[in-house]
């Protein structure tokens, strides 16, 4: 007697329903792509492509008897050099961008505390303010501060008074650099800590002077540590472009003020040694990230990652 087998009762129906989500997730899935692409191309075009010359364009070779002209090859040895020739600058620029950033830090708090917190319908106007100076050239209101600290200028004079000028100067000294670098940068120090001040609920302040806390402890025990997001921020954003500046020392400094921007410029445009340029381009670059990647992790805000 043959055995019959029953077909499945399953529904067509059932079955369509089921392949819908399938669809559906592999459609999502193609859309991410699509909208990454436009991000990842970019990001290809000017960052990959260029990180990659500049690596291999560090590892030249002069060629034999012509001057200014190089080949491919893979003289490791240029980094070596480089270093070796260039290291006071090297440090000179993270000590000049430490202490403008602490300075821009100092400066910025209370500001963006009281834009924040006591600004009310002021506060469009105090944010304009911040950035108004942003409109102007970079070159220009550093072309500005030779006047404002020039020899003969108030606030030398104000100082010169006092006896707090080793050389009775400020202009080309490290001085100017490191208040050229501060007030530049100052709004990137300004902003982040503003975003992050005003999400800070009023009522946590108040209920810390409720529980008879002081000004000191409610700043130390609320205040910093849910400000510390913009606090990391704006210490990034002040530190790193400073420390690769160039404009301020090259204007307000003098020749011991150089910072590593000046030698990478002076030696691509006028020595045209573009081996060693791109050699200490690149160790700037790699030493500022593993400084970030650091700084964060001790900071306690990897998600800004």
């Amino acid at each position: 007697m043959p055995l019959r087998v029953a077909a499945p009762n399953v529904s067509p129906i059932l079955v369509v329903d089921q392949a819908k989500p399938v669809v559906a997730a592999k459609r999502r899935s193609r859309t991410g792509y699509i909208l990454l692409f436009p991000g990842m191309t970019w990001l290809a075009i000017f960052f990959a492509i260029p990180f990659i010359t500049l690596f291999m364009t560090s590892l030249q070779q002069p060629v034999p008897g012509k001057i200014g002209k190089y080949q491919a090859g893979f003289e490791l040895s240029n980094y070596a050099n480089a270093m070796a020739e260039y290291w006071p600058q090297f440090l000179r620029s993270f000590i000049y961008a430490g202490i403008a950033t602490l300075l821009a830090l100092v400066i910025a708090f209370p500001l963006a505390y009281f834009i924040a917190m006591k600004g009310g319908r002021w506060r469009p106007l105090l944010l304009v303010l911040v950035i108004a100076p942003s409109f102007a050239s970079f070159l220009l209101r550093t072309y500005a501060w030779r006047t404002i600290l020039s020899d003969e200028g108030p606030i030398t004079s104000f100082f010169n008074a006092l006896h707090l000028l080793p050389d009775d100067r400020i202009l080309n000294t490290g001085i100017a650099v490191v208040a050229g670098l501060t007030y530049n940068f100052l709004p990137f120090m300004i902003l982040p800590l503003y975003a992050a001040i005003e999400k800070i609920d009023p009522r946590l302040i108040e209920a810390s002077s409720d529980l008879y806390a002081s000004a000191t402890t409610t700043f130390r025990k609320v205040t910093w540590p849910l400000s510390l997001p913009g606090v990391v921020a704006g210490t990034l954003l002040t530190f790193i472009p400073a420390a690769g500046d160039y404009i301020n020392a090259e204007l307000l400094g003098s020749t011991k003020d150089r910072m590593i921007g000046n030698v990478i410029q002076t030696n691509f445009i006028e020595f045209r040694d573009y081996p060693t340029a791109s050699a200490l381009s690149f160790v700037l670059m790699a030493v500022i990230l593993v400084l970030v990647f650091t700084y964060i992790r001790r900071a306690g805000t990897e998600e800004l990652v």
